[in-house]
C-alpha cells in the first residue's frame, strides 16, 4: 500500500512540474525558416524579414522565430520591432535567454520606456497561459478522482486527502496566475510601440497637447481604441491617445 502511495505521488509531481516546463509548440524545424536564415546569414535582412513574417502569417511560429526576427530588425536598424518580437519571444517561452538578453540591450539602445510591474507578476511571468491552463486541467481531474475515490471508500485514506488538498492548491495556483496574466498590463493588452517620434496626447488629435514622448520600443498597456487612435496606459503612471497605427500588441 505504501509503495503505490508513493507511486502515485511521484506520478502527480512529475506530471505537474512537466506541464510547467513544457516547451512551445514549434514552428521552426521548417524549410521556409532554414532559408529566412540562410538569407539572414548573407545580409539580406529584408528578404529574411519576409521569410520570417510569411512563417508567422502561416501559424508556423515559435519562440525561436519571433527572436531572429527581432534579430533581424535589429540589424536594419529598426528597434521598435526588434523589441516587439524579443518580447513575442519571451511570451512564448520565457526562458529563451537570447531573446532576453537582447531586450535588455536593445532596449537600452533605444531608451524606451518600460510600465511598473511588481514582485509577483514578474514571478507569475516565469510560465506561459498554456502552462499553466495546462497545470489547472490536470490538477482538476487529479482532484476529481481522489473526491471520487475518497467517497466510495468505507475509511477515510490520509493519502487521498492529501491528494485532494495538493491539488486543489496546485489548481487555485494556477488559475490565480492565468487570470493574473490575462489582467496585468503584461497581458493581451500589452503592446509595444513600434513607430517613431510617437507622442501620447490628451485627445484624439494630432494638435492635442502632447503627454509623453515615446521611443519606439517603449511599452504600452491598450485599453480601448477610438477609431485610429488607441488610449493606454502609459509609462510613469500616465494615460493618453496614440495612432492605432503607431503600436502592436505582443500577444498574436
Amino acid at each position: 500500500m505504501k509503495q503505490r502511495t508513493y507511486l502515485l505521488w511521484v506520478s502527480v509531481a512529475a506530471i505537474v512540474l512537466s506541464c510547467l516546463a513544457t516547451p512551445a509548440v514549434r514552428g521552426d524545424q521548417n524549410p521556409g525558416f532554414a532559408k529566412a536564415n540562410q538569407e539572414y546569414s548573407e545580409g539580406r535582412f529584408q528578404k529574411a524579414i519576409d521569410g520570417y513574417e510569411n512563417l508567422i502569417r502561416s501559424g508556423q511560429w515559435s519562440a525561436n522565430l519571433f527572436y531572429d526576427l527581432g534579430n533581424a530588425w535589429f540589424r536594419l536598424g529598426n528597434f521598435g520591432e526588434a523589441i516587439l518580437n524579443y518580447e513575442r519571444a519571451l511570451a512564448v517561452d520565457p526562458h529563451h535567454p537570447e531573446a532576453a538578453a537582447n531586450l535588455v540591450l536593445v532596449r537600452d539602445e533605444a531608451r524606451a520606456l518600460e510600465l511598473k510591474r511588481n514582485g509577483i507578476e514578474r514571478y507569475i511571468e516565469a510560465g506561459t497561459s498554456a502552462q499553466y491552463s495546462i497545470a489547472a486541467s490536470i490538477a482538476f481531474w487529479f482532484g476529481l478522482f481522489g473526491a471520487a475515490r475518497l467517497f466510495f471508500l468505507h475509511r477515510r485514506s490520509a493519502a487521498l486527502v492529501s491528494l485532494i488538498i495538493f491539488s486543489t492548491i496546485v489548481f487555485a495556483g494556477a488559475v490565480l496566475a492565468l487570470y493574473s496574466l490575462e489582467t496585468s498590463n503584461r497581458g493581451r493588452a500589452l503592446a509595444i510601440v513600434t513607430g517613431k517620434n510617437i507622442e501620447a496626447r490628451l485627445a484624439t488629435a494630432d494638435n492635442a497637447n502632447s503627454v509623453l514622448s515615446l521611443p519606439p520600443g517603449s511599452e504600452i498597456e491598450v485599453l480601448s481604441q477610438r477609431g485610429d487612435w488607441l488610449y493606454a496606459a502609459l509609462p510613469n503612471d500616465l494615460r493618453g491617445w496614440i495612432p492605432a497605427n503607431a503600436a502592436q500588441r505582443v500577444r498574436m
